[in-house]
Parts: C-alpha cells; structure tokens; sequence
C-alpha cells in the first residue's frame, strides 16, 4: 500500500481563533489550512484538534475534529484571549492523554508555538514513542527591550509575557520536536544544532498563495484604490504607522483612497487615528474577507502596501502580488535572503521615504509597469500546490529515519 494512504496528521491548534468568533486568518493558520486541503486530496487522513473558534477559522468542511470545550468571545481583548489560552491549555491537555497507541505512521503538527498547541503536542509526543512531532515555530517574538520592538506602553507588558512565553517553547521544540517549520532561512539557523535538528529536519515553510483563482477575476475599467493593505491590525503589522504613511501620501495627492482588509486588537485605533488625521474619506475598512471578495478588492487597487515594523515577512502581500500588484515594503534583512522581485524597498520605519515610494509608483508609468510584471513572477514561485507537495515529502522523510537522524 501507498504510504501516504496509511499516513495519518493530528493537527493540534488550540490557538487557532484565539477563541474569538470574529472571522481572521494569520500566516500560521493559513499554512495549516491550505496543507490539510492538499494533503486531504493525497488520501491522507486529517484530524485537527480545536476550539469553535479555531473550527471556524480554519473554515474547513468533512473534517475529522477533536472538539476542546472553550469559552469564546465576539472581539479581540487580553482578558478574553488570556481565559481562552488557560482553558484551551487544560482542555488540550485532557484530550492529549486520551491519545493512546498510535501508529508510527502518526505524525503530529503543532500549530504554533503558544503553549495550548505545545504542551499538549509534547505529551502526546511522550505517550506514544512512534510519532513524528513537527513544530510550527513562524514568528520569533523581539527582544522587549530593543530597539526593533513595535510594542509600546501597556503593549510592552504583552511582548514582556510573550517573549517569556517563547524562551520556554523554543527549548521544548529543540529538545523534543523531530522537525521544525519556521517562514525563513535567517530562522532555520535558530534551530539547527547539525545533531538532532539537523539542515533537513528545519524547514523554511514560508507559505503559499493561489495562483489560478486570480487570473478568472477580471480587471476592473478603472481602480478605485491608490493602494490596498491586507493583515491582521497588530502592532507588528504597522497599521497605525500605515495611517501617518498614508497621510503624507494625501498631502500631495488628496483624493488617493486606500483600501485595508483585517481585523485584529488595533482595530479601534486605526478608525480613531483615520478620524484624528481627517482621513475618513480616503481609507476604507473592509474587515476579513476571503476568496474572490478579496481578490476583487486587489484587482480594484493599483499597489500593495506592506509596511510591518517587524523584520519578517508574510504571504498577504504576496497574495495581491498574485493579482499583479506591485508592493511597497521596508527594506528587511529577511528579504536581502530572499531576494525578491516587483517591489520597492525603503529604508526600515522610515515613514516619509515609505510615502515617497508609493508616490513614485503613483507617478513613474514604466517602473509601475515593470514591476508589475516582476510582481506576477515573484507570485508564481509560491504556488500552494507546490509547497504543499514539498512540506508533504518533508514530513514524510521523517517515517524513513531512526530517533537520532540516521536511516532506519
């Protein structure tokens, strides 16, 4: 028999949802999501351990669940997050000591690195000796008190506890986990120790967008956005930073409209800040959308924005890059890695230069027009069929070899 029909994933994503009701979708979730469809088609058996919350991000039908039983919430706040991640954690727990005996054709997937994925994960992991255990770890939270963190004021306590929180997940994952899968090469190398995470067992996942759907969803006759942002509203995403942005891109150009897809924590900041700065008529609040919603709001715009004030990089701007957007970005050291195509590069947080590259693209028709074109090719490298396939083959590669790396 095919091995991958005897292949089973238990995907453990307590956090998925974060336990709001509130539709979103971040990096991590979207990797997860866009694998299972794929691996699913593979005949492979899928089983994702979850909340409501998290059955209703990730939004998938005929889907084998493990239901936790926790509390959720209609908006994003702290208190609610933080009773969420308690009791997801204890539920998890309990579920995970119900998992006797599986095969050593099981592996396990944990969705993130917040410990209701992570210890659950590692006490199933413990329990049953034939599993493979793969760690999502796709973010690395900064250092609190270095100059590179986004957080500010009360924010700061957050970055503080979730740094804290991290210190513990990596030494869990570099002891126990036998693959990781981070979004870039600068982060493989926090993970490879060439004993037990050697090159190959350290995976830089980075995502995948949809490259067919785009091309069915025609051009508009005319565009209704200079620009367009999609992401979670999240200080590392910039969206406030994106309002100064925008203003100065308004001081010459008052009429430029802005389109921005998400939703997140800094929700009601940036319409506060949209009133403060008088903008109200020139960015337009879309909330989540998805599929062909957002890919109309894409073909509508005439760039992407992707102004994160942490150095990482993410599939959203890859996805309006796919409907052949050029994207304006600060010039991170991941992308130098990366060496990507159709997009300007400013200097890092530099706010006044992020506003003259959008005006550049504005005004100079033969650099918008080449970059476009570099856009679309850069998009087509990340195709999910593709990287879905070659995470598959990843994870298998883990049934061939003994605990400590070498072949069976």
């Amino acid at each position: 028999m095919d091995e991958s029909c005897i292949l089973k994933f238990y995907i453990i994503a307590n956090m998925a949802g974060s336990g709001t009701l509130q539709k979103g979708l971040s990096g991590g979730d979207r990797i997860a999501v866009e694998c299972i469809k794929h691996w699913k088609n593979e005949g492979i058996n899928v089983v994702v351990m979850t909340s409501k919350s998290g059955r209703l991000t990730y939004g998938l039908k005929d889907m084998n669940y493990i239901m936790i039983q926790a509390p959720s919430f209609w908006k994003h706040s702290i208190l609610g997050t933080l009773i969420f991640a308690l009791v997801a954690l204890v539920k998890g727990l309990v579920k995970a000591l119900s998992l006797r005996d599986l095969k050593d054709t099981t592996m396990l997937y944990s969705a993130s690195e917040f410990l209701p994925d992570l210890l659950p994960t590692l006490v199933i992991r413990l329990r049953n000796k034939n599993t493979k255990w793969i760690a999502a770890f796709y973010l690395f939270a900064p250092h609190p008190f270095s100059s590179e963190s986004p957080y500010h004021g009360f924010s700061k306590i957050k970055n503080i506890l979730y740094f804290a929180m991290q210190q513990i997940s990596y030494r869990i994952v570099k002891r126990h986990a036998d693959m990781v899968w981070v979004t870039n090469e600068l982060d493989r190398w926090r993970f490879i120790d060439n004993r037990r995470l050697t090159p190959d067992r350290v995976i830089a996942a980075r995502g995948g967008v949809d490259i067919e759907t785009p091309a069915l969803v025609s051009e508009p006759k005319e565009k209704k956005f200079e620009a367009v942002f999609i992401g979670r509203f999240h200080p590392q995403k910039g969206v406030l930073e994106l309002i100064d942005i925008w203003r100065l891109v308004c001081k010459k150009r008052p009429n430029a409209k802005l389109a921005m897809i998400g939703v997140g924590p800094l929700e009601g900041d940036v319409e506060e800040k949209i009133k403060k700065h008088g903008l109200e008529n020139n960015v337009v609040l879309f909330g989540f959308k998805d599929g062909v919603e957002k890919l109309k709001i894409f073909k509508e715009s005439r760039m992407a924005l992707y102004p994160a004030t942490l150095d990482h990089w993410s599939m959203a701007p890859v996805e309006a890059m796919a409907c052949v957007l050029p994207l304006v970005t600060f010039d991170f050291s991941t992308l130098r890695v990366l060496q990507p195509k159709g997009m300007v590069k400013v200097p890092c947080y530099d706010l006044n230069s992020f506003a003259e590259g959008i005006l550049s693209l504005l005004e100079d028709v033969k650099l918008y027009d080449k970059l476009r074109e570099e856009a679309l090719d850069f998009a087509s490298e990340w195709d999910w069929n593709k990287r879905a396939d070659s995470l598959l083959r990843s994870a298998m590669s883990l049934l061939s070899t003994s605990e400590d790396g070498g072949l069976k």
